[in-house]
């Protein structure tokens, strides 16, 4: 049980790690290239759809199945993968943090600034964003490399 939950691990944290690596490289690049009257509106309506039930599900998996792989007795002498995993989950539990205390505010402030100037709206909202999301990209992806370290091991 302790293998079929560490490989769940792996695959949701690696799923979100992706979508991370992939809006820091593709998406928030691609936007930062819009007028500010393009830029605002493209992301509150990104900052509307990505949380839906099959993020949810991801963004919560990386912390439910690191755990329970934690909980559940593995094999014996696995002291290593054990430090691995919860290393790993660490870093998704860090990830999570810097997610409620930093992006979701910014988010939320952006979706309730509808009648500002889209200039002081962006400039409030988008160097903050991204440097909160190179830091949880960072974690999620030590997250990732840790918990393959451990079903490696």
């Amino acid at each position: 049980m302790a293998d079929l939950l560490l490989a769940l691990a792996v695959i949701a944290t690696g799923l979100y790690a992706g979508f991370m690596l992939i809006f820091q490289t593709g998406v928030m690049p691609a936007l930062a290239r819009l007028s500010d009257d393009r830029f605002v509106p493209a992301m509150r309506r990104i900052n509307e759809e990505v949380p839906r039930p099959v993020f949810l599900v991801v963004f919560l998996a990386v912390i439910v199945f690191p755990a329970a792989a934690l909980a559940v007795p593995g094999e014996a002498g696995s002291g290593t993968r054990t430090w691995l995993v919860a290393a790993g989950l660490v870093c998704a539990a860090l990830n999570h943090l810097v997610t409620i205390a930093g992006n979701i505010p910014l988010n939320n402030a952006l979706a309730s600034s509808e009648p500002s100037p889209d200039s002081e709206v962006r400039a409030a909202f988008e160097a903050k964003w991204n440097r909160y999301h190179r830091i949880r990209t960072a974690l999620v992806l030590g997250a990732f490399v840790l918990l393959v370290g451990a079903a490696l091991t």
